[in-house]
């Protein structure tokens, strides 16, 4: 499907089904900052998947509960990181 403007042929919208190693291309080249995040969120996962078998007497739901906090966090972390420095360059530096 596509949405044309006017009488012209020239195409605004032109879309078609993306499959995920294109998503992830298109967004890594839009927000370079975004598979930072990931492996940022897949070390957290990773981590507590060591980490799971030594948990102590803690609960399970617990355990994961706080995983899943600090993961997102780390992505949250990393994604301001990425904001501030380009409005950093786009309004203090004013790079061209």
């Amino acid at each position: 499907m596509s949405l044309s403007a006017g009488m012209g042929d020239q195409k605004i919208f032109d879309y078609h089904e993306e499959s995920q190693s294109e998503k992830l291309a298109r967004k890594s080249k839009e927000t370079p900052i975004f598979p930072v995040a990931i492996a940022l969120c897949v070390g957290a996962v990773g981590f507590g998947a060591y980490k799971f078998n030594k948990r102590g007497n803690m609960s399970p739901s617990v355990f994961l509960m706080q995983l899943r906090v600090g993961a997102q966090g780390l992505a949250v972390g990393a994604l301001t990181v990425g904001l501030a420095y380009s409005m950093i360059n786009e309004y203090v530096l004013k790079k061209k």
